[in-house]
């Protein structure tokens, strides 16, 4: 944006000025929402209030989307404007009709931290770290976090997601370092391993040869650190690595090396370090360790379960195992002693570490249930053990099977879970692994000869290095294409799987695959700027978002472990007392057990069987398999709120140009009512539409056009400057060149400006709204110049989309800044019946919200940037076209192929996958709804079944299997039915 601040420019908005090279984020101009029966011309006179807010947690424009989308929702929201790069955010409003705290409460509703900004003394910076956790067992555990996290003094926010075991943290650098973070968590009673510390920062791992001396690791480190974009540097001796997280549009990493290699008079040597990291390494980890315990203690159990349950009715075996040691001790139950016990405190010591940790911090999780469980079989055994050792006449059962095969079916079904788990971000690992291994790197000379070649590790690639990228070949970085000419298969980022042309000034994006012809290609993007990075990092984000169904889930799991304890007392203690007052008979003793033990019995199977992880697992799974299928299909959902909102929507509101119109628009007629000549008629327009910065999709048609006409060539025939722009929002633009004021827009603008409109432009602009056609008005110091006729066609899909939608009962409607003639005629063409035309981006969003105080649910479709104020205001924002700053875009929704048909699918895969999360739910719910009765012991009296621990504890286990693998059903989503007839899926212009 230059030298010019965000609130300059949404000052300069305001006026309807457009200013030049605006920052990539979305604004979002005013929108005035007034309730029912106020009286607005009131509200108008009255002296409006304005605020500004710090706002906490922001990391990219969909951030400040959902900001502004809660505050302009809010009672009395004159104006709100969100600046995603300071963390603030200006709103005017009507002190009468709310005030500052209902604003704080309404952005902290939206998951942000905010304050208005003079009750700060202090400006705070703010830093976005990643961590994975090891050790989740069920959201008690990631609550747990979240609060040890959130007490920590600098932490502005943390969110703990259990299915994908990470932490995202925004604090105050200043404050807090991430490795005081790392403590608290592994303080907690969990392991924590750093996965990356900032948004826009990449990390890189270096193996030096060479000889490591303090000496020459303070010349490494001092040289290193003078470089600009150097963020922190670590060196670890031992292993002769050395790790440098860096800014990737400032350095890289050939940089790095050839530092290192300069330091020391040439005697080192560095190579990129082994990967050994990654998301999906310690997913790999930890499935090895839980399958290893699972063999060790079913190794361990095994004998426990034969001598208790199998080999004591063997006649011969039976004789040998009831031989006495001691008083009545035998040798089973000695044997079943020493089988049990390293199963209990060696492979179940990490239940022990759990629950102590977990009880530490004033919490309950599933470890307190198992570690009480097993306890209390165990050492009642061993109360048996001591009893037979030392009485002549006791006769008593043991329960060490019941702890031993406890264990081992939680950690059978643990293993599982891991198993499953994993496969609900394979779309991330897929998206992670598009990037090539080794690029190959140009070397030029000024003329832009290429001198040599060289093949090079496609992680040393930097910001503008010309690469070659060959037939066949994965494109290695986001880039620029400077010489060549081919197709690239997009399919594997955008979802569009028809090859699309590239040839000299067009971008392509890391990750594609190029299908023919030889390109070189100059580097504009690399690490986490990548468009590949943001849509991992995007879906990641989403990934870690909660639904807001899920805090049901969270809420009951906060009570739901003491609950537990306290029903598996209460039943122990029922039936100890029942059996003890004889209110049973004693034929309904098991012959094995006592009043006693068949009590103990049921209360550990009511606390092992009615653990929550079922739970908090039914709506994070269901969401990562859901986005991760979306990622695949060209879809991306930014996370369960988004999903939660699409499943309802019953209207459409769609913006023309570009979305229900292929969005290529050309100039077809050129009309002068001037006397001059066409080129230099072109020359004024193209001077003046250039000046917007070729944005618009009809000012593109008409610069594009304009330089075909005047021959313009950039270098021998300059277009002639133009001073005094204006963009005039909605309407047009005007300029002086050559010192004539010109002005190229609709009839609006000309009007505003008293500027008389021939009958012929009449009658011209009349033509071309019959024939779907947009009229352009030129006019040259107040006249009219001439009339340009644009036409976008309707896409070839529309109507049978709109037509789909029909069918499921959901509205459509067009809201456009074009002409009523034009927007009639491409509306009856595509089936829509309701029409707003002539409509400013306010007036879109008022729109928007007008429909929803009618009780609608509201899908916006647009393209994300002239659209942007009703994106906000929709419950679901679908942004439709997808570039390479797709990331940034402040929707709900980003359709990546620009077919309509995405539109029906986003759709259908929310009501699918929300669909999964209500069966989650029931599963999770109705199972220990049904479960612990049964556990208590409720059939018994009449059916003589009951559960022993072993079972319940496998059917815990068994539980949590079965939502992870409920939810992975998602996975084999396919396009509606009801597209399968489209004539044509979609359609790309060249």
């Amino acid at each position: 944006m230059g030298s010019r601040s965000k609130f300059e420019a949404w000052k300069c908005m305001n006026k309807f000025h457009c200013c030049v090279n605006l920052s990539p984020q979305p604004h979002y101009p005013s929108m005035t929402r007034y309730p029912n029966g106020t009286n607005n011309q009131k509200l108008e006179s009255e002296s409006e209030s304005k605020a500004v807010f710090s706002v906490i947690g922001m990391t990219c424009s969909a951030c400040a989307g959902s900001v502004e989308k809660a505050i302009k929702r809010l009672q009395g929201i004159r104006e709100a404007f969100v600046d995603v790069l300071n963390d603030k955010a200006l709103v005017l409003y009507h002190p009468a009709m709310v005030n500052k705290e209902r604003i704080c409460e309404a952005i902290e509703d939206a998951g942000f931290q905010a304050k208005s900004i003079d009750e700060e003394s202090n400006d705070t910076s703010s830093q976005i770290c990643r961590i994975h956790i090891k050790g989740m067992t069920c959201t008690s555990c990631s609550s747990t976090i979240e609060s040890a996290l959130k007490t920590i003094h600098g932490v502005q926010k943390a969110r703990v997601a259990l299915a994908t075991e990470e932490a995202e943290i925004c604090y105050d650098p200043n404050i807090v370092s991430h490795n005081q973070l790392m403590e608290t968590i592994e303080d907690a009673g969990f392991e924590a391993i750093l996965i990356s510390t900032g948004e826009h920062i990449s990390k890189i791992e270096f193996k030096v040869h060479g000889i490591l001396n303090d000496e020459s690791i303070s010349a490494i480190e001092h040289s290193l650190k003078a470089l600009p974009g150097v963020e922190t540097i670590d060196i670890y001796p031992h292993i002769n690595k050395i790790t440098i997280t860096y800014k990737p549009y400032m350095t890289g990493p050939r940089t790095f090396i050839q530092v290192i290699e300069s330091t020391g008079s040439g005697c080192f040597r560095a190579v990129i370090f082994p990967n050994e990291g990654g998301r999906e390494t310690h997913r790999q980890e930890e499935i090895k360790r839980y399958f290893k315990f699972f063999i060790w203690s079913l190794a361990l159990t095994i004998p426990v379960f034969l001598t208790s349950m199998v080999l004591m009715y063997i006649p011969g075996v039976k004789h040998v195992l009831d031989m006495k040691v001691v008083n009545m001790l035998n040798i089973g139950l000695l044997l079943r002693w020493e089988f049990s016990t390293p199963v209990q405190f060696i492979i179940g010591m990490r239940f022990y570490i759990g629950s102590y940790k977990a009880l530490r911090k004033g919490s309950a999780n599933m470890d307190v249930l198992i570690a009480l469980g097993t306890n209390a079989a165990y050492f009642y055994s061993v109360y048996v053990v001591a009893r037979a050792a030392f009485s002549k006449d006791f006769e008593g059962s043991d329960f060490f099977e019941t702890s031993a095969m406890l264990i081992s079916f939680i950690l059978l079904g643990k293993y599982l879970e891991v198993l499953a788990k994993g496969k609900t971000s394979q779309a991330i690992a897929k998206l992670m692994d598009l990037t090539p291994d080794t690029a190959t790197l140009l070397t030029q000379d000024d003329e832009g000869n290429v001198i040599s070649e060289q093949q090079i590790d496609s992680r040393l690639i930097q910001k503008n290095d010309v690469i070659k990228i060959v037939p066949g070949a994965k494109v290695a970085s986001d880039g620029l294409v400077m010489w060549g000419k081919s197709h690239i298969n997009e399919s594997m980022i955008t979802g569009e799987a028809r090859p699309v042309a590239k040839r000299k000034g067009d971008m392509v994006i890391g990750g594609t695959v190029n299908e023919n012809g030889v390109l070189h290609v100059k580097v504009t993007r690399v690490g986490s700027e990548s468009a590949l990075s943001q849509i991992v990092r995007l879906v990641e984000s989403a990934q870690m978002a909660k639904a807001p169904v899920q805090k049901l889930a969270d809420h009951i799991s906060k009570y739901f472990v003491p609950l537990v304890i306290l029903l598996s007392l209460s039943t122990w203690l029922s039936w100890f007392l029942a059996g003890q007052l004889h209110a049973y008979p004693k034929s309904w003793i098991p012959s094995s057990m006592n009043s006693f033990e068949l009590a103990l019995q049921f209360g550990i199977s009511v606390m092992v069987i009615a653990c929550p992880c079922a739970l908090g697992l039914a709506t994070p799974t269901a969401v990562m398999v859901g986005t991760g299928v979306g990622a695949t299909q060209g879809v991306l959902i930014k996370g369960g709120k988004a999903l939660e909102s699409a499943h309802k929507v019953n209207c459409i509101v769609f913006d023309k140009t570009g979305t229900l119109t292929v969005g290529k628009p050309v100039v077809v007629t050129t009309k002068l009512f001037k006397n001059m000549s066409l080129q230099d008629f072109y020359e004024f327009v193209a001077a003046a539409e250039a000046r917007v910065n070729s944005e618009h999709p009809i000012g593109k048609a008409i610069v594009e056009h304009a330089k075909k006409t005047t021959e313009y060539h950039e270098q021998n025939h300059p277009l002639p400057e133009a001073s005094h722009f204006v963009s005039v929002s909605g309407h047009g633009v005007k300029a002086i060149v050559k010192n004539k004021e010109i002005m190229v827009g609709n009839k609006k603008l000309m009007l505003d400006h008293n500027i008389s409109i021939s009958v012929d432009a009449v009658e011209m602009l009349a033509e071309a709204e019959k024939l779907a056609q947009t009229g352009i008005l030129v006019s040259l110091d107040g006249e009219i110049a001439g009339v340009l006729a644009v036409s976008d066609p309707l896409k070839p899909d529309a109507k049978q989309i709109i037509s789909i939608l029909n069918s499921m009962k959901i509205r459509s409607i067009m809201v456009t800044g074009d002409n009523w003639g034009t927007a009639n005629s491409i509306a009856r063409q595509a089936g829509i019946e309701t029409v707003i035309a002539e409509a400013q981006p306010e007036a879109k969003a008022i729109k928007v919200k007008d429909l929803q105080s009618s009780g609608y649910t509201v899908a916006m479709v647009g393209d994300g940037i002239n659209d942007s104020p009703a994106l906000v205001a929709a419950d679901v924002g679908m942004a439709i076209g997808a570039g390479t700053d797709i990331a940034i875009e402040a929707a709900d929704i980003v359709l990546m192929k620009s077919n309509l048909e995405d539109i029906i699918i986003a759709i259908d895969l929310a009501k699918k996958t929300f669909s999964r999360i209500g069966l989650n739910y029931i599963w999770a719910l109705g199972y220990n709804l049904l479960a612990i009765p049964i556990a208590a012991g409720v059939l018994y009296p009449f059916t003589r079944f009951r559960l022993p621990p072993w079972i319940a504890g496998a059917a815990m286990a068994a539980s949590s299997v079965t939502v992870v693998c409920s939810s992975l059903l998602l996975k084999n989503y396919k396009r509606p039915k009801m597209l399968e007839n489209l004539d044509i899926n979609g359609i790309k212009i060249g």
